[in-house]
């Protein structure tokens, strides 16, 4: 009878270097997942259905919900002027609503959801609407998109400042979730 000889089933050093490699790879990648994934999606990672603006106001500006303004306007009251600065933007996260002052007494406002998977933008900064989920940037004078992932812009909202007052008017659309 022959020997034969047996492989050798002790791990080798290129072994245990590339199975390390091949598993890091694999937890950066899972790390990075852009599955679309609405910021307010429930447990089990589904969008609720259309939603209206919240009637209650926001919690930055302490209002009281649905008022009349002068001129018999209408709508959600999210804050006062004042809270918006020159150049800058407040976001209003119970209504999901940016509002900008690209320059002095000119106000725009925008869906705060980002048109690229759901988020939730979280600041204004430097000219732009910021998007903490993957680094999208979008104008306050526009809502372009400024610096992606993102490629659609931010969707316009309704509103009307009056005496230093900033009503919501119209409900925001909803941004489909990318699919």
């Amino acid at each position: 009878m022959t020997d034969r000889p047996q492989p050798d089933r002790s791990a080798t050093r290129r072994g245990v270097l590339l199975g390390a490699a091949l598993a890091g790879a694999g937890g950066a990648l899972a790390g990075c997942s852009t599955a679309a994934v609405p910021y307010d999606a429930n447990e089990q990672g589904q969008a609720p259905g259309a939603q209206q603006p919240a009637t209650t106001a926001s919690s930055q500006a302490g209002g009281s919900g649905t008022i009349a303004g002068a001129g018999g306007i209408t709508g959600t009251l999210l804050g006062h002027a004042s809270q918006v600065p020159v150049g800058g933007g407040t976001i209003f996260t119970a209504e999901k609503v940016v509002v900008t002052q690209p320059v002095k007494g000119q106000f725009k406002a925008f869906s705060a959801i980002c048109t690229h998977v759901g988020c939730l933008c979280d600041a204004v900064a430097a000219g732009t609407i910021n998007c903490p989920c993957h680094g999208s940037k979008f104008s306050v004078s526009t809502g372009a998109v400024v610096a992606g992932p993102a490629t659609s812009p931010l969707p316009a909202a309704t509103i009307a400042v009056t005496n230093g007052e900033i009503l919501l008017q119209l409900s925001l659309p909803r941004i489909p979730t990318p699919a």
